[in-house]
C-alpha cells in the first residue's frame, strides 16, 4: 500500500485501505491463480470440518482442540505475512514455512497421542522434547497473534508469562499452559471451536445473501427522511450489522463508507459524523442476540443458558443506542439539519417483499430462545436456512427479471462464505488462544486473588471506588483487543474483583464486558473512532472524544446495574421491568440533552447540569430517585419549552 499523509485531508478513502490501516485482519497475503484456489478450498474445507466437528465429533477435548489449534495456525501463516511491507503475489518466505511447520506439528502430535500424554500427566515435561515442542508452539502462536490481532494483547500475554516463569516452576507453567485445558486449550478456545466458529460462518453466509445491504436500506426507509436522517440511519444499521460482523473497526469501515459521507453532506461536522458511526458500530458488540460472539463465552463463564445472557443484554443495549439516537436528533435540531429527500430513499414497500432475508435470524433466535437444541446445532440450522433463502432469492430474481443480482447466492459466493468464515475464524481463534494463556498464567500464579486483595485494599471496601478502579483496568486492558479475547481477559482478571466485593456475578461480567468494549472508542487507542475519522477526514482525537460522549450510556449503565441489577432482570417482576425501561429511557434522554446542550433552544450551564443529574437519578431503578429525577427533568423541559416559545414569538 502506498504511503499516505497523516493529515485528515489526505486520509485514505477506500474501505480496503482503511481496513488494512486499522484492522490487522485485513493485512493478508496476495494469492493469485492456482495458489489462490488452493488456499480458497483449504479455507472452505476448514469451515466444513469445523461444522462437522461441532455437530458430530466424539473426540476428547485434547484431541479436538489440538487439531483445531494446529489447523488454525497453518491457515494463519498461509494468510498473514510478517508485515504488510512483505507482501507480493504468490509468495511465502522460507522462514514462514519453518514457523508454520514447527508451530503446527506439536499440536498435531499431541492430538494423535492425546491418550498417552494424559496418562503421563505432569511427568510429560520431564522429556526435553515435549518441553521444546510446547515452547515452540506457544511462541509461534504469539507471533501469529502479532500479525493478525495486534500488539496490545501480546503485551498483556508477555508480561503475564514473565510473571509466571519468575514465580512458578518452569515445568509446571509449561504443563499448565500447553498440556492441560487450563491454558491455551481452556474455556476461550473451547467455546470458540464449539460455538463461535459456527456463528462466524453463519455471519459470512448472511453477508453473502445481502442482509447488510437490506439493514442499511431498511434503516434509510425508516429514518432517512427525518431531521439529520443519515446519522439515525447510521445508528440503526450499525446496530443491526454490528451484531453480525463482530468487529467494531470492520463495521465502522463497511457501513461508515456509506453513512459518513451522507452525514457530512447533510451538514454534520466531520468529527461528529465519524464519531456517530464509531459509537454505533462499537455498540453492535453489545447488541443481542450475537453480541460479537462474546455472549457464548459469557454463558460458559457464568454457567447460565445463552438465551438468558441475550435476554439480560437487551435493556442495556437499548439504552446505549437510544442515547446515541437522541444525541444525533438533538444535534440535528441544533444545527437545523434536514433529512434526505424521500424520493432519494428506498421505499418501504419495495423492501417488504424481501423481508424473507431476516428468516435465518428469526429461526436462530427462536431455536436459541426455546433452548430446544444446542447453540451449535441452532447455528448450523441457521446456515442451512440462509443457503435456502439465498437460493430462493435467486429464484425471485429470475422470475422478476431483476437487473440487481448483487445479493444472489451463486456457487462462487457459497465458497466465498466458507472461505470468509474460515479467515474470520483465524483471528478470533488466535485471540482466544492468547486469552487462554492469560487465564492459565492467572490460574497458575494465583494472580487473581492478589489483584482482588489489592483493589479491595485500595478501595477500602467501598464499592464505588472498586468499580472505578475496575473500569480503568478494563479500558486499559481492552485497548486494541478483539471482542472475544477482550471479554475473556476481563472475565479472568477483573470480574472476580467485583464478585468478591458483593456485585452479583451476572452484573460483574456485564460490567467488565461493557468497559472492555468501549476501549474501541476511548482515547488514546480508539481504533473504531480512528477508522471513522479517516473516512470523515476529521481529526482522530476529536472524533474519539465525540464518540465517547455519544456513547455515554456505556459509561453510566454498567454502574447502574452493578449497584442495582434490576436493569439486568435480576430479582425483579414484569411491572418493575416496564418501569425500569420507561424511566431509564427518559433518564438517558436527560443525560443526552444535557451533554448536547440543546433542548428546543440552547441550554444554559445550570439547566445542563440539572438535566444530567435528573437523568442519572432516573436511571437508578429505585422509586425515590425516579420521582426526584422526573420532577427536576419536567421542570427543566417545561422551562426550556416556554423560553423557546417566547423567543420565537418575539422574533
Amino acid at each position: 500500500m502506498a504511503k499516505t499523509s497523516k493529515t485528515p485531508e489526505t486520509a485514505p478513502a477506500s474501505a480496503e485501505e482503511l481496513m488494512k490501516k486499522y484492522d490487522r485482519e485485513s493485512n493478508t497475503r496476495i494469492w493469485e491463480g492456482v495458489p489462490a484456489k488452493i488456499i480458497r478450498y483449504l479455507c472452505a474445507a476448514f469451515s466444513v470440518y469445523c461444522i462437522w466437528v461441532t455437530l458430530f465429533s466424539t473426540m476428547m477435548p485434547e484431541e479436538k482442540l489440538n487439531l483445531y489449534l494446529g489447523l488454525v495456525l497453518v491457515l494463519g501463516y498461509l494468510n498473514y505475512p510478517i508485515s504488510k511491507k512483505h507482501v507480493r503475489p504468490n509468495y511465502i518466505p522460507w522462514y514462514d514455512i519453518i514457523l508454520l511447520v514447527i508451530g503446527a506439528l506439536p499440536f498435531f502430535y499431541c492430538a494423535f497421542n492425546a491418550h498417552s500424554i494424559i496418562k503421563l500427566a505432569a511427568r510429560v515435561t520431564r522429556d526435553p522434547k515435549m518441553v521444546i515442542m510446547a515452547v515452540a508452539a506457544i511462541l509461534c502462536y504469539m507471533e501469529l497473534c502479532r500479525r493478525c490481532v495486534g500488539i496490545p494483547i501480546l503485551c498483556v500475554v508477555g508480561v503475564l508469562l514473565i510473571y509466571a516463569f519468575t514465580n512458578v516452576r518452569f515445568g509446571k507453567v509449561i504443563y499448565d499452559l500447553f498440556y492441560t485445558t487450563t491454558g491455551i486449550m481452556s474455556t476461550p478456545i473451547n467455546v470458540c471451536a464449539k460455538y463461535i466458529v459456527v456463528f462466524i460462518i453463519f455471519g459470512a453466509f448472511l453477508e453473502r445473501t445481502g442482509i447488510s445491504a437490506f439493514f442499511i436500506n431498511l434503516a434509510n426507509s425508516i429514518a432517512g427522511a427525518s431531521s439529520g436522517g443519515p446519522a439515525k440511519v447510521a445508528v440503526i444499521s450499525s446496530a443491526l450489522c454490528g451484531m453480525v460482523s463482530g468487529s467494531s473497526v470492520g463495521n465502522t469501515v463497511t457501513t461508515g463508507s456509506v453513512t459518513i459521507p451522507m452525514m457530512k453532506k447533510t451538514g454534520y461536522k466531520p468529527e461528529f459524523a465519524g464519531a456517530v458511526e464509531a459509537a454505533a458500530s462499537t455498540g453492535g458488540q453489545i447488541m443481542p442476540p450475537i453480541m460479537g460472539a462474546a455472549a457464548f463465552l459469557m454463558a460458559e463463564y457464568m454457567g447460565i443458558p445463552y438465551g438468558q445472557v441475550a435476554l439480560k443484554a437487551i435493556l442495556p443495549a437499548v439504552l446505549y443506542f437510544a442515547g446515541i439516537y437522541i444525541a444525533v436528533h438533538l444535534e440535528a435540531k441544533k444545527l437545523g439539519l434536514r433529512g434526505i429527500p424521500r424520493e432519494e430513499l428506498p421505499k418501504l414497500g419495495t423492501l417488504l417483499p424481501k423481508i424473507y432475508l431476516l428468516l435465518p435470524l428469526i429461526i436462530l433466535v427462536y431455536l436459541v430462545a426455546t433452548n430446544k437444541r444446542t447453540m451449535q446445532f441452532s447455528a448450523a440450522v441457521a446456515i442451512g436456512v440462509t443457503i435456502l433463502v439465498g437460493l430462493f432469492n435467486n429464484l425471485v430474481s429470475k422470475i422478476t427479471k431483476s437487473q440487481d443480482t448483487t445479493d444472489n447466492l451463486t456457487l462462487a459466493r457459497f465458497f466465498d462464505a466458507l472461505e470468509a468464515g474460515a479467515k474470520s475464524t483465524i483471528t478470533v481463534s488466535v485471540a482466544c488462544a492468547m486469552a487462554g494463556l492469560v487465564a492459565g498464567c492467572v490460574t497458575s500464579t494465583g494472580l487473581a486473588s492478589k489483584l482482588i486483595t489489592a483493589v479491595v485494599t485500595i478501595s477500602g471496601g467501598r464499592v464505588m471506588v472498586a468499580l472505578v478502579l475496575t473500569m480503568l483496568c478494563c479500558i486499559v486492558l481492552g485497548m486494541g483487543v478483539p471482542t472475544t479475547a477482550n471479554y475473556c481477559i476481563m472475565a479472568s482478571t477483573c470480574a472476580p474483583i467485583l464478585i468478591t466485593i458483593g456485585v452479583p456475578q451476572v452484573a460483574a461480567h456485564f460490567f467488565v464486558f461493557y468497559f472492555g468494549i468501549v476501549a474501541d472508542i476511548t482515547p488514546p487507542v480508539a481504533l473504531a473512532a480512528y477508522a471513522g475519522s479517516a473516512i470523515a477526514k476529521a481529526p482522530p482525537m476529536k472524533t474519539a472524544f465525540n464518540a465517547s460522549k455519544l456513547a455515554i450510556a456505556a459509561f453510566i449503565v454498567p454502574y447502574i446495574f452493578a449497584l442495582n441489577p434490576a436493569m439486568l432482570l435480576i430479582d425483579t417482576t414484569t411491572i418493575q421491568v416496564i418501569l425500569v425501561v420507561i424511566t431509564s429511557i427518559i433518564g438517558i434522554f436527560g443525560v443526552a440533552a444535557g451533554l448536547n446542550g440543546y433542548l428546543f433552544r440552547p441550554l444554559n450551564w445550570l439547566f445542563r447540569i440539572a438535566l444530567i443529574a435528573a437523568g442519572l437519578l432516573m436511571m437508578d431503578p429505585t422509586t425515590v430517585t425516579d420521582i426526584i429525577g422526573f420532577a427536576v427533568m419536567a421542570a427543566v423541559v417545561a422551562a426550556q419549552y416556554f423560553l423557546a416559545k417566547r423567543a420565537n414569538t418575539s422574533a
